[in-house]
């Protein structure tokens, strides 16, 4: 599933070929994977406005136009693929949004969980999810509000909070296992049982791992590809993560895995233990 890495490694190789290009009439394999307005209108009212600029917020890709503003949630297996020509053969594409100079985004969907969003206003966004997202972890959050948003969240337990995105916006399982890992956390202790150093901890090593996925281009451990359809590299990097069975790199005991708030979750049990009782 692209995470923020990912979807931040699409904005930046998108951002210098698509900004100030204007976008002809969108074509639709599956209206499904129009999510706001009706596929008829959102097809009409996107041709003719013009990319402005290029963000993020959490996994979303907001494309500002000259008019509201075009986002992109890839989800589990989407892609968005940048092509000079109108020649792209995938067998799960779903959308193309050629541009008035005869370039277009491509986007495939295999399990058709994605979807695009043509906004026109706040109360749209809010419809859209947007509005409901918490700060976005990569380019909101320090290190003193990540200790005050993990203090108000006392009881809830480390993994699913961090996979929250109402909490902060970005982390998925790939990153916050890597990042409860590098932190030598374990992902079930509750929030409230972390000192101020571990919490510093994990808010250090959550900045490390995203860097380092935004420096290799993301992570392929399945369908991920950045916009000119090539995989990423950090996959080759993970510690823990699909790493059943094999030696922790920091200790030589297996890497595990257990299921934690329904999710599968990777770690190694002897660098991170599962502490009960609250610290101060």
């Amino acid at each position: 599933m692209p995470e923020l890495p990912e979807v931040e490694v699409i904005r930046r190789g998108l951002a210098p070929l698509i900004c100030h290009k204007e976008f002809g009439r969108p074509v639709l394999l599956y209206t499904g994977a129009v999510r706001h307005p009706a596929p008829e209108k959102f097809c009409q009212n996107l041709a003719g406005r013009r990319v402005e600029n290029l963000g993020r917020a959490g996994k979303y890709l907001r494309l500002g136009l000259d008019r509201g503003e075009l986002a992109v949630h890839l989800r589990m297996t989407g892609r968005l693929v940048y092509r000079e020509n109108a020649d792209f053969p995938d067998p799960h594409l779903r959308a193309v949004l050629p541009f008035t100079g005869g370039a277009a985004l491509f986007f495939s969907d295999m399990r058709k969980f994605g979807g695009l969003w043509l906004l026109e206003n706040r109360e749209e966004r809010r419809q859209a999810g947007l509005d409901r997202l918490g700060p976005d972890i990569y380019e909101e959050v320090g290190p003193e509000r990540f200790c005050a948003l993990i203090r108000e969240r006392r009881r809830s337990r480390l993994k699913p909070l961090l996979l929250d995105q109402h909490f902060v916006a970005g982390l998925g399982n790939i990153y916050v296992d890597e990042s409860l890992f590098r932190a030598g956390i374990h992902p079930g202790r509750a929030a409230g049982s972390l000192s101020r150093e571990e919490i510093l901890a994990l808010y250090w090593a959550v900045r490390a791992v995203l860097q380092e996925g935004i420096d290799c281009g993301g992570t392929s451990a399945r369908d991920y590809r950045d916009a000119f359809g090539e995989r990423g590299a950090f996959q080759d990097r993970l510690a823990v993560y699909g790493r059943r069975g094999r030696p922790c790199p920091r200790c030589g005991a297996p890497v595990t895995r257990a299921v934690v708030a329904g999710r599968g979750t990777y770690l190694c049990a002897r660098c991170q233990k599962l502490e009960i009782g609250s610290k101060k």
